[in-house]
């Protein structure tokens, strides 16, 4: 097993490229399932959960062509609609093709994603809006098989909750439903948008594009001529690197990002004291005289996102004050408290609500323990300005969804290296 050695002290300075966003790039392939033609996506992040889900498009009988981070997609020839529990246990986002292969064949088993580290994560919201498109849900021996022979047809569906998942799935299976579909509540993040413009330039009618009111007119079955696209960058990614050079106090361009999606990890950024240049496609970081403490609440987007919620939360133990954290969308994110602390933190749980008492330089490295994706990247970052050196181990959590990280970082002089234990 692959574990990172981290010498914290080194000074950071100059650019970071960010990759394709992971979360745009999973509803992105399956939608590909929606189309009769072979499709290049660009800027594809070189990840581990893209590797797994392309399989899943393999196992369904499509076909893929992987060159760097370009892939060519084929699912014309999908002649499978299971996706069974080995693919879909590693990796929850395999219930995206659910609504495109239901909306496609009138029929589907995805195998049940369960809970997972972060929390249960229940997949209730896409499956009341596929009945309410006509489909019959069944849950049997552990699998949902979906059922509309006759195709899906247009509904309203009003979301309880935000839910980003339930989205895509939803907005997937109305491209081909008889009918229109109106979305309520829906979420409203770059990668839902990215999703709803490449099946608009693919022919479908979608009004209400990054609103909470979509509207999408189905083709009633007629399958998609999906034109060519690039993924949109990683604003988890850039914002992970934004606080690498805010937790190390250095200056960083942060290059090939959308500002606007990064708006809300500006603010809190503005707010502990950094100035950021912004300009169209880059952002840099520039040092301040002393780090802030903060007050974040995690909501969805635009709003602050969970999935900054672990860096910052490293971030404040370098601040000058007491800061605070409250995880409002899952119920179990906070499984990096334990490891920041045995790095050194002064950190307190109550409840969704951690308080972290600042103080820079009393971080001392030891080898530490990755439980989710995000929680790894805070462990880096907390690496950073540790004294001494910081194994972090079960990195697998890392690589679902960074591209390069130590590379990246060993670029801008960090001492970040790769073992095998």
């Amino acid at each position: 097993m692959e574990y990172l050695k981290i010498i914290g002290g080194n000074d950071i300075s100059g650019s970071v490229e960010i990759s394709g966003a992971k979360n745009a790039a999973l509803p992105l392939i399956a939608c590909t399932i929606l189309g009769n033609n072979e499709i290049t996506i660009g800027n594809l992040p070189n990840v581990v959960d893209i590797n797994t889900f392309l399989k899943l498009i393999k196992k369904l009988g499509g076909t893929f062509e992987k060159d760097g981070n370009s892939v060519k997609i084929n699912t014309s020839t999908i002649n499978n609609t299971t996706a069974t529990y080995d693919i879909v246990k590693t990796m929850r986002a395999s219930i995206l093709v659910l609504g495109p292969i239901l909306a496609r064949f009138g029929v589907c088993e995805v195998s049940l994603p369960g809970g997972c580290a972060i929390g249960q994560r229940p997949v209730d919201l896409h499956l009341k809006a596929l009945e309410q498109m006509g489909a019959k849900i069944e849950i049997l021996h552990g699998y949902i098989r979906a059922t509309a022979p006759n195709g899906l047809k247009g509904a309203k569906i009003v979301f309880d909750k935000v839910t980003v998942g339930g989205t895509e799935n939803t907005v997937m299976a109305a491209a081909l439903a008889h009918g229109t579909t109106t979305i309520i509540n829906a979420a409203k993040e770059p990668e839902i948008v990215q999703l709803c413009e490449v099946l608009a330039n693919s022919g479908v009618n979608i009004q209400g594009i990054g609103t909470s009111k979509i509207i999408i007119e189905g083709t009633a079955q007629k399958l998609l001529e999906i034109k060519n696209f690039d993924v949109i960058p990683d604003r988890i990614e850039a914002g992970t690197y934004m606080c690498a050079a805010a937790i190390k106090n250095q200056k960083v361009k942060i290059e090939k990002v959308i500002p606007l999606h990064l708006e809300a990890v500006i603010s809190k950024l503005e707010e502990m004291g950094f100035e950021i240049l912004q300009d169209e496609n880059s952002v840099t970081i520039l040092p301040t005289t002393q780090i802030k403490p903060v007050n974040i609440i995690t909501t969805e987007y635009p709003g602050f996102p969970t999935d900054m919620q672990a860096q910052f939360m490293a971030l404040a133990t370098q601040a000058n004050g007491t800061s605070t954290i409250d995880e409002r969308l899952f119920e179990n994110r906070f499984m990096h408290v334990s490891e920041l602390l045995r790095l050194g933190a002064d950190i307190h749980l109550n409840g969704n609500t951690a308080t972290i008492n600042g103080k820079a330089g009393t971080l001392n490295g030891t080898d530490v323990m990755a439980t989710d994706l995000r929680a790894s990247s805070a462990l880096v970052l907390a690496a950073l300005v540790a004294n001494g050196e910081t194994n972090i181990h079960r990195i697998y959590h890392l690589d679902r969804g960074y591209e390069n990280l130590e590379g990246k970082l060993s670029l801008i002089g960090a001492d970040v290296k790769r073992f095998t234990e």
